[in-house]
């Protein structure tokens, strides 16, 4: 997500590091890169136009060029306005309005946005994050198997659906459903409509006559974030002729150059409710300005990656892991539920995208082999052992090895890296509990999982984990637009 427009962005904040002291024509080229740099990433004229020269008369003033480091000074002036870009002018609460039940949500878009499948993530995100008793429903009697699509998703996401009816208009689906909404005790009610190929005016009618009827507490225009400024002119056709309350980006894991979601507010004045961020079920985010801000700044979302951890482990598995790193035991099954929990949370390289300067990292890995395949056979390498190899690795002579080697179809020389692996972090462990009473239980607070969010210690205790084939990397190592290295 804005690889592209970060890398560039990085590049111009690191060149005015290395200068120190700014003078106001080197703020003025920097802006002018930075001017281009968005012009690529397919923001829109207006919106570039507005923001440098905002931005440009902010970091040219006095108190900018005679603080101590004018250079961070500049990039913190950039990223308020990128900020301020994706938050619009007006006070409008990116908080969607479902607080009386049952709240109907109204999905509109056009064909091929990925409006069935954001319908489900959206019912699973409320029902996991706020609690609500989420019942869907597809009023799409155009293209085929639509309604199957969404009964499919809905059971595998364990949502309820409003059961199939052939040959019903969607008015009188929608009827349906909300009747069903209000007997069944449901929070939220999400509708789904039929997509179409541009806004032509009798579909058109046909969304009007189901937003009448069902008088929609939100109504939400899914886009294809991959369709640049072509999905900021959909959203201003579909919110002048319907009536939109918010927006829906699909697609944003994409090599795309996010320029929609940058322009999207200030051409719109509509929020953006959800990111799109993949093809499963939990691939989706709330939006938010600043968090989105300090991605596209290379500067991680450190509270995203807090939020995914959460999710993975439970409150049981939390302090039960707790207990036993305050004893010092880390044995190979330990382990394998670390990488398996890092395979929950999207894997190496989706971890290390939301963590702040982590895209060194993330190169210097994948040169060296530490990829989301690495962490899969490390993981292979694990289950090919026996349960009591797992919990005394000390056994694992010459022949062992060679044996788990075979059972897994790695090579000797990986089960003998893992082991070297595991043992240096079965010494941190017990050196950590004679230390601290606390044990690993302190690494496990830097993620979050019980209450501290400390991003040097999350950064270091994950690379220690993941990344033995680099040694030494530590957070100081780490080069960022806010870090003041080059």
């Amino acid at each position: 997500m804005f690889d592209h427009l970060s890398d560039r962005l990085s590049g111009i904040f690191n060149n005015l590091t290395r200068r120190g002291a700014l003078s106001e024509r080197e703020v003025t080229e920097a802006m002018r890169e930075i001017r281009v740099a968005l012009l690529e990433a397919d923001v829109a004229l207006p919106v570039v136009k507005s923001f440098v020269r905002t931005a440009t008369r902010k970091a040219t003033g006095q108190a900018v060029m005679k603080s101590i480091s004018p250079a961070d000074m500049v990039i913190k002036i950039v990223h308020d306005e990128i900020v301020r870009l994706l938050e619009g002018d007006q006070d409008s609460s990116h908080e969607m309005r479902i607080d009386q039940p049952p709240a109907t949500i109204l999905m509109v878009g056009l064909q091929g946005s990925g409006k069935t499948t954001s319908s489900v993530k959206i019912a699973k995100w409320l029902n996991k994050r706020q609690q609500k008793r989420v019942l869907m429903a597809s009023l799409d009697t155009r293209r085929p198997a639509a309604m199957e699509q969404l009964k499919v998703l809905g059971e595998q996401a364990e949502i309820d659906t409003l059961p199939i009816f052939e040959g019903l208009k969607p008015t009188k689906i929608a009827e349906r459903a909300i009747k069903r909404s209000e007997i069944g005790g449901y929070d939220t009610l999400i509708l789904d409509t039929a997509g179409r190929m541009h806004v032509d005016q009798e579909m058109m009618q046909e969304v009007i006559d189901i937003r009448t009827l069902s008088k929609p507490r939100e109504t939400l225009l899914v886009l294809d974030g991959l369709t640049g400024q072509d999905a900021v002119n959909t959203a201003a056709e579909f919110d002048q002729q319907l009536g939109i309350s918010g927006v829906v980006l699909t697609r944003m894991e994409g090599d795309g150059r996010g320029g929609a979601a940058l322009s999207m507010r200030a051409v719109t004045g509509k929020p953006i409710r959800f990111v799109g961020t993949g093809e499963k079920i939990g691939d989706i985010e709330k939006f938010d300005s600043r968090q989105m801000a300090d991605r596209i700044l290379g500067m991680g979302d450190i509270v995203a990656l807090v939020e995914k951890a959460s999710e993975v482990f439970a409150a049981e598995s939390q302090e039960r892991m707790k207990r036993r790193l305050e004893r010092g035991v880390f044995t190979l099954n330990d382990f394998r539920r670390h990488l398996e929990s890092m395979e929950k949370m999207g894997g190496l390289g989706k971890m290390l995208s939301l963590l702040p300067g982590a895209k060194g990292i993330a190169a210097k890995a994948e040169a060296a082999g530490v990829d989301d395949n690495f962490v899969r056979c490390q993981i292979a390498i694990i289950n090919s052992m026996t349960k009591t190899e797992r919990l005394k690795p000390s056994i694992l002579q010459a022949s062992r090895r060679r044996r788990i080697a075979a059972g897994c179809g790695q090579n000797v020389s990986d089960v003998n890296r893992l082991m070297k692996t595991h043992l240096a972090m079965s010494k941190m462990v017990k050196t950590m509990a004679k230390k601290d009473k606390r044990g690993f239980g302190a690494m496990m607070s830097s993620l979050g999982l019980l209450g501290k969010k400390d991003n040097n210690q999350m950064v270091e205790q994950l690379l220690n984990q993941t990344n033995p084939g680099l040694p030494g990397q530590s957070l100081s190592n780490i080069n960022h637009p806010l870090s003041g290295k080059s």
